[in-house]
């Protein structure tokens, strides 16, 4: 990507940016990324004339699609045209639980996009995804023992299904070497965002700036774990625990003796089902249940400290500031 001359002659690089569209993907996750691409392919002069275009393509298994919003869409180029673009993207199925989103990658076009997926050559392509997009890219292999996100509520199941990937639940947007994923359905504009970045973070801002995008750069403010679905008895018996004595000092060991099973076994199974050691599950629970009783209630922030299990009111708003950074 860039702009170089040979003799007299001008080169012109054109960022090439293929978004994959199969029936009963999400239309707004379509709709975003088309939008920001095109607004900041627009507005690139205004910013520096010198970044180069950006081209925005649709790509599937068939010649017309229809989203979730029954928006249909022309298919720009096929899937074995994917390896022509720079970049490959990658939104989301259009599902919302975890026995949907597996029904829809054993689909004949998703098997089509994930067999697409695992031909590119990482090297010279770069992929991008979000939400359920992700579970799809998991599906190729090339996520083993790499960072990633997706939709947090489906968090579980996507580390039951795919164990060796770093799933990192907080971040809105992980960029891993030539790997971008994005969290939930509306994370689509944090992942479009991101690829205009790369290309020029001045340009960036200023379509953020145009469309009125606030920077949100983690799902942690919007995760509500009490709707995460697993089904490991332990874990689920460890968070109804918990949650009754949030008010009470924690410790794992005692805990885990009350619950019937050994601390490494308690610490292992609460990290494979949601990505936390006990404690830091512990103090996400106690923060939002913090936030909860600042929005509903009178309290003081000391008050607050001593339900959520702080004798020192200080210690909840050190931690509250450091959450508000993060999202």
């Amino acid at each position: 990507m860039g702009s170089g001359v040979y003799g007299s002659i001008a080169i012109v690089y054109v960022m090439r940016i293929g978004l994959i569209a199969i029936d009963g993907c999400f239309g707004s996750a379509i709709a975003s990324i088309i939008d920001i691409v095109r607004v900041a392919d627009g507005a690139r002069g205004d910013v520096d004339p010198r970044i180069d275009p950006i081209e925005l393509a649709i790509l599937g298994p068939k010649r017309r699609v229809t989203t979730t919003a029954s928006m249909t869409l022309s298919v720009d180029h096929p899937l074995s045209e994917s390896a022509e673009f720079d970049v490959v993207v990658v939104p989301a199925l259009g599902t919302l639980t975890a026995a949907a989103t597996n029904d829809a990658l054993q689909s004949r076009d998703a098997r089509s996009v994930i067999a697409s997926l695992g031909r590119l050559d990482e090297a010279t392509t770069r992929i991008a995804a979000a939400c359920t997009g992700v579970f799809a890219v998991a599906e190729t292999g090339r996520m083993h023992h790499r960072r990633a996100t997706t939709s947090w509520f489906l968090g579980p199941e996507f580390l039951k299904r795919y164990p060796t990937v770093a799933l990192d639940l907080d971040t809105m947007v992980v960029v891993d070497g030539n790997l971008v994923t994005a969290g939930a359905a509306f994370a689509h504009i944090d992942l479009a965002l991101s690829l205009v970045r790369s290309i020029s973070p001045d340009l960036a801002q200023h379509v953020a700036k145009l469309l009125l995008i606030d920077e949100r750069p983690s799902q942690a403010a919007f995760v509500a774990y009490e709707h995460l679905r697993h089904e490991d008895p332990i874990v689920v018996e460890f968070e109804r625990f918990v949650r009754a004595r949030l008010d009470e000092p924690f410790n794992v060991a005692f805990v885990s003796q009350s619950l019937g099973t050994s601390r490494r076994t308690l610490e292992r199974r609460v990290r494979a089902a949601l990505n936390l050691t006990p404690l830091g599950f512990v103090q996400r629970l106690r923060i939002e249940r913090a936030r909860h009783l600042s929005a509903t209630t009178d309290l003081t922030s000391a008050e607050i400290a001593l339900r959520v299990g702080y004798a020192n009111a200080e210690t909840l708003r050190s931690l509250l500031r450091r959450e508000r950074r993060r999202s």
